[in-house]
């Protein structure tokens, strides 16, 4: 059983669509459940703001009407009133750095400032449901934005950024729990010494931190080192799936971009110059910690449910989301 709180899609839903319908949200829960998905937060990446916030809105609204039952198409394995919950909304973006490589897949003409007003126009469009802000630290003078996030109860993360080691521990004063997937959501080519990875690295024990384990966005030798440099309680493995995940080589969306994903199982931009999310489930994140990096059992379920449904929700979290489960 996974918590799931970065997943912008999968088996050819995306949870960024504008067209995005109640059939294929049930569709995806399903699907998801059958994968050991228990739990996610569907996520909105960076887009215009009126966008986000219609995008945003829809979410929250299919969470309010998702059927408590979901019967699996014929064609589906496994059993046949299997579905997911969804326990809020992870926003990644607006607020993030726009410069080249640590902007990664977002657009960047869309990123911008922290505002606290546009947040809470976002956050209202979630009707109770946002859990989960990813911004960039630079973005956010004084970490303004950070501490009202952190005073609404919502969990704040570092991403797709470039901010100092000042700049971060400044933000984890305000509240700052959490950096996105790092080693991604940055250039290629860095420093050799005073670079985003190693500022994060040095902050061990201050902050928690999340990978993609699919063996692409990190190598196996990396992410093995980097969760003992971490400590296992300090660690949350997310999907960053797409569309794309569960689905066979070729074009698939995110949004209003279009993602090719190769023999490779990656989902690449159209010039395959840098990764547009993953296509692998936690499901299979999950085998790959198992078989390749030999992480035993409660480990592996401290990385895929409990670290994550602890950010999310505090200490208490087993109660919390109890709570949200419809017909308890």
């Amino acid at each position: 059983m996974f918590f799931d709180i970065q997943i912008n899609g999968s088996w050819g839903v995306d949870f960024n669509s504008d067209l995005l319908t109640q059939e294929q949200w049930d569709f995806a829960n399903a699907r998801l459940a059958l994968d050991g998905t228990r739990y996610y937060l569907p996520t909105i990446i960076t887009d215009e703001v009126g966008s986000m916030i219609a995008k945003v809105e829809r979410l929250a609204r299919l969470i309010e009407a998702q059927s408590t039952k979901y019967d699996l198409p014929d064609e589906l394995p496994g059993g046949n009133r299997a579905t997911s919950r969804p326990l809020g909304i992870h926003i990644e973006g607006p607020f993030i750095s726009r410069e080249p490589g640590y902007v990664g897949a977002h657009p960047p003409e869309h990123a911008i400032p922290a505002n606290v007003d546009v947040a809470k126009q976002l956050i209202q469009a979630g009707r109770g449901w946002v859990k989960l802000v990813t911004l960039a630290p630079e973005q956010d003078p004084g970490a303004e934005l950070t501490s009202y996030l952190t005073k609404q109860g919502i969990c704040v993360a570092a991403g797709h950024t470039n901010a100092t080691r000042d700049q971060l521990l400044q933000a984890i004063e305000a509240g700052l729990q959490l950096f996105t997937h790092l080693g991604n959501g940055c250039p290629a080519t860095l420093p050799r010494h005073d670079n985003i990875l190693n500022r994060v690295l040095s902050l061990q024990g201050k902050i928690s931190v999340s990978f993609i384990a699919d063996g692409h966005h990190l190598p196996l030798w990396l992410l093995n080192a980097w969760i003992g440099w971490f400590g296992i309680e300090q660690v949350s493995i997310i999907s960053d799936a797409i569309s794309a995940a569960g689905l066979s080589p070729g074009l698939h969306s995110l949004g209003k971009q279009t993602v090719w994903v190769g023999e490779d199982g990656v989902p690449r931009s159209k010039d395959r110059s840098h990764f547009v999310g993953s296509g692998t489930t936690l499901g299979k994140m999950n085998g790959i910690l198992k078989s390749s990096l030999n992480i035993i059992d409660n480990d592996r379920n401290r990385m895929l449910l409990e670290n994550p449904a602890r950010l999310i929700f505090g200490e208490d979290w087993r109660r919390s989301i109890s709570d949200l489960l419809p017909n308890k």
